[in-house]
């Protein structure tokens, strides 16, 4: 098949990362794929496979991730048997493309979705949806037939290692300041005002003072500098550190031993999809697919949003957990995580909903 994936930028964001992903995939498959993204660059451009032919729009990068300059004539000449949207700016073009080809759009947001990205699902061939709730989110506020829809849960993009050595967890331990006994939280995700790093430093304010714990807060983006600054107000700048942007953070997950997450606008986490896929339990809000992300009870917790004290008493009743008992939820979260959000079971899932698309064989 020749597929064409529509992305609007490179950035180091959950979707992207997927983008990525399967475009690298597809390529590996044999199928002809071409990344075609509004803005040239971004963080993980050098992450797509030589097999991929990645494409930009515009010739010079203006920041703009809603610019599309000359796409649909772009996109004829690709000549794609089928065009997957990925992302909220490339779902509002979609519509744009659906005399080309059949456009498969994506939901894979928490947010109110522009009145173009509704268009797109008005007129796509089908609709991905990562999560059972965004589907339901679908159907219930959008009234999309369910018939169009499938639901196929994020992949796990950094493939854990079985057995990673003690050293692999001491460097970050040691480089942090974290000493043998201290449990260190983590979370990883773009500083953005509606991923909420804020809300795990007020939280981790609360926790009793004798606990020995550290606040892991992995990558950067608009809103740090804001955290960085309530982190000195709170005096907590021995407990709570920023690793900046790590291309492969694999290191910190062997590092840390709890998840915490409080976004308030999700479809799936690939953070606590991954972390639990390394071990660590996980403590976070409810949002839209974050119960999904759990075996509850058995590999974590969803707490209320904004349920402060609920999420301390989490929290501590992890700290003071005997180790067998610490063992056995990370072993669990191990084999839930890796089954559930297999690469290869996502791949497949993707190609079966192509199938139909594909030109017929040659006799």
């Amino acid at each position: 098949m020749n597929l064409l994936i529509l992305q609007d930028y490179l950035r180091n964001g959950g979707t992207e990362r997927q983008s990525v992903l399967l475009a690298n995939a597809f390529a590996a498959a044999g199928h002809q794929t071409t990344l075609l993204t509004f803005r040239p660059g971004g963080t993980l451009a050098r992450t797509v496979g030589n097999a991929v032919h990645h494409r930009t729009l515009q010739a010079r990068d203006f920041h703009l991730d809603w610019f599309a300059p000359a796409l649909p004539s772009v996109a004829r000449a690709v000549s794609p048997h089928v065009i997957l949207c990925m992302g909220r700016m490339a779902n509002c073009h979609g519509w744009r493309l659906t005399g080309l080809a059949p456009v498969i759009a994506t939901m894979r947001t928490g947010k109110p979705l522009p009145w173009l990205f509704r268009q797109t699902l008005r007129r796509a061939a089908r609709i991905v949806a990562n999560s059972r709730e965004a589907a339901a989110t679908l159907i219930d506020r959008h009234r999309v037939d369910p018939a169009l829809i499938r639901v196929i849960p994020n992949a796990l993009v950094f493939p854990p290692e079985d057995a990673p050595t003690a050293p692999a967890r001491d460097e970050w331990r040691a480089r942090l300041g974290a000493g043998p006994a201290t449990t260190v939280l983590l979370c990883v995700a773009m500083f953005r005002p509606e991923k909420n790093q804020r809300e795990l430093i007020e939280i981790v304010a609360g926790l009793p003072t004798g606990a020995d714990w550290q606040l892991w807060l992995a990558g950067d983006g608009p809103a740090r500098a804001e955290c960085e600054r309530l982190v000195a107000a709170r005096g907590l700048g021995n407990r709570v550190k920023f690793p900046g942007f790590l291309p492969n953070p694999a290191g910190l997950y062997h590092a840390a031993d709890v998840a915490v997450h409080a976004s308030w606008s999700e479809a799936l986490s690939n953070f606590l999809i991954e972390a639990q896929a390394h071990g660590l339990p996980a403590v976070a809000y409810a949002a839209q697919g974050i119960a999904e992300c759990f075996l509850p009870g058995e590999t974590g917790w969803v707490i209320a949003r904004d349920d402060r004290p609920a999420f301390r008493q989490a929290l501590s009743a992890l700290f003071t957990a005997p180790t067998a008992s610490r063992n056995s939820l990370a072993t669990t979260a191990r084999r839930f995580a890796r089954e559930t959000f297999s690469p290869a079971r996502s791949i497949a899932a993707y190609l079966e909903l192509f199938q139909p698309y594909s030109p017929p064989a040659a006799p």
